[in-house]
């Protein structure tokens, strides 16, 4: 059975600050308790062999790679498309900020300057896509909370890809196998 672990990075400084981020060059990193996470993660994923890490370009996901695979021979390969929601003039604002956005409330609207939520689901979807399709058994997926929220979601076959799940915990791994994430990319395809 090949299984795919797809992680939220650990917590950011951006995180600690309340602050949201759409680019990876203003990325931070993480936060001393993100490092702490990260570590954690390395224990709870050590006795699985992890035949490539897809990461996304964003400083805190891929600090948090390289401290889940610390003294691990394992491939590292970045993947744009798993970067978090292009958010625009919003870089930088607060999360109160964020969720006050209309976009926040209308997926199809894009964020002044940056993407919309259904544009990013589609964005995700065919990352998760391109995940599968690749030859390697088992593949450590390391992201965001919103597309591991939206894969979760939708391989359940939710109608919402913000719920049942909408809290993802940070630097823990949520396990697919290949039809479920695979019924994650057509579900987030068909609400997106």
């Amino acid at each position: 059975m090949r299984l795919f672990l797809l992680v939220r990075h650990g917590q950011s400084l951006l995180n600690v600050d309340g602050l949201v981020n759409g680019d990876p060059a203003l990325d931070r990193g993480l936060s001393p308790r993100g490092i702490e996470e990260g570590q954690r993660l390395a224990g709870q994923i050590r006795a699985i062999p992890i035949g490539v890490a897809v990461i996304s370009p964003f400083p805190r996901a891929r600090e948090t790679a390289e401290l889940a695979l610390e003294g691990r021979e394992v491939r590292r390969e970045l993947d744009t498309d798993l970067g978090d929601v292009r958010i625009g003039e919003l870089e930088g604002k607060t999360l109160a900020d964020y969720r006050d956005s209309a976009a926040h409330h209308n997926r199809t609207l894009r964020f002044p300057g940056g993407e919309s939520l259904d544009e990013a689901a589609r964005r995700y979807a065919d990352a998760f896509e391109r995940i599968c399709d690749r030859d390697d058994q088992t593949v450590l997926v390391v992201c965001h909370e919103i597309p591991v929220r939206y894969a979760v979601n939708a391989a359940e076959g939710s109608d919402d890809l913000d719920a049942p799940l909408h809290d993802v915990a940070n630097a823990t791994p949520y396990l697919f196998d290949e039809p479920a994430l695979r019924r994650a990319v057509a579900r987030i395809r068909e609400l997106s």
